[in-house]
């Protein structure tokens, strides 16, 4: 059987080797008494990281952001995001289900940003009307696109002028680093609260981290008890976090690289139409006919190779494919429409 090539997402990644002995032989403790050594590594260095006081350490990425989401407003407030952020689409809604935080959306433009004044234009009067508008969601990258530096720096000098706290869904913040050739605190500085995912591009099995101040994290802790994420011996799953903290970062130019190849040769194919000029960090976006999407996902999978099932297929490099697999992934599909002609 040959190697699988799963470019669906970088959710998908195993744990290294080194990784996987990180692991066995992490310290552990009861992390909801604050016991687990691991645990606290992983959040004091987080934290240290990204300029923050303090952070948590949650299961998955969807419980961290919402965390930030209840700890910074309360029922019957409202957050303004964009309409295809994960927060409000791809999350089930818990900001509405669990605390009654209305979402506002509005449209991303084309490089991943708000625009600012369609924000302040959407912040709600102080009427009992009207929710109480108290948080801006920004997500980076934002399908594969990084946010401009300026940008960010214009979003914290609008929330202080408006009274807005700000809010990073950095599910994949370290690549937008990066590739931008900054440290990591250069962005999570303008940001009050981040949430980072340490089971992209990482590599971690499992985990995300909050980070924020003291008093926010603090809360949020006890949030995370409500939501059930109160874990006991979770130091083994901390160490998979330091060990991509402190390992898997640099790396991550090796998957922008691989997008980058994957784009180029995509490119080549007459039938498919790569979107935008150049691939974004890990991501490629690549329009297909609608009519042989589905077929052509089906010949993949028969070869090993896995994608979505879109018009606009999103592919996503990361650690465990290699270039040689970029390669034989593009040949494949070059042989796909060959044989359909």
């Amino acid at each position: 059987m040959s190697k699988v090539i799963d470019l669906r997402s970088d959710t998908v990644t195993k744990p290294t080797q080194q990784m996987r002995q990180v692991m066995a032989a992490a310290e552990v403790g009861d992390d909801v008494y604050g016991e687990d050594p691991s645990v606290n590594r992983l959040e004091a260095l987080a934290a240290e990281m990204l300029g923050k006081e303090a952070s948590i350490f949650v299961p998955t990425g969807t419980q961290s952001n919402l965390l930030a989401l209840l700890s910074h407003c309360e029922r019957g407030d409202e957050y303004i995001v964009g309409q295809q952020g994960h927060t409000y689409k791809y999350e089930g809604g818990g900001a509405a289900v669990l605390g009654s935080i209305q979402p506002q959306p509005l449209d991303y433009e084309a490089d991943g940003t708000l625009d600012l004044a369609r924000v302040e234009a959407a912040i709600k009067p102080n009427d009992p009307h009207f929710a109480r508008t108290r948080l801006l969601c920004l997500e980076n990258t934002q399908a594969g696109k990084v946010l401009p530096l300026d940008y960010l720096k214009q979003a914290r000098a609008f929330c202080d002028r408006t009274g807005l706290a700000l809010h990073l869904d950095g599910a994949r913040l370290f690549n937008a680093a990066v590739a931008l050739e900054v440290p990591v605190s250069d962005i999570s500085d303008q940001f009050d609260t981040v949430s980072v995912c340490l089971s992209k591009g990482l590599g971690a099995p499992v985990g995300s981290v909050l980070c924020g101040p003291q008093e926010l994290i603090d809360k949020a802790r006890r949030w995370r008890k409500v939501l059930g994420g109160g874990m006991r011996q979770a130091g083994v799953l901390a160490a998979a976090g330091i060990y991509a903290l402190q390992n898997h970062v640099a790396r991550l130019k090796e998957d922008h690289e691989k997008a980058r190849l994957l784009a180029e040769g995509l490119t080549e194919v007459p039938q498919l139409n790569v979107v935008g000029a150049a691939a974004c960090t890990n991501m490629v976006f690549v329009e297909v006919d609608p009519d042989r999407s589905a077929q052509m996902k089906a010949y993949l999978a028969k070869r090993d190779m896995l994608v979505g099932n879109a018009a606009t297929m999103r592919l996503v490099t990361h650690l465990d494919v290699d270039p040689e697999d970029i390669e034989r992934f593009v040949g494949e599909v070059n042989e796909f429409f060959e044989r359909a002609a």
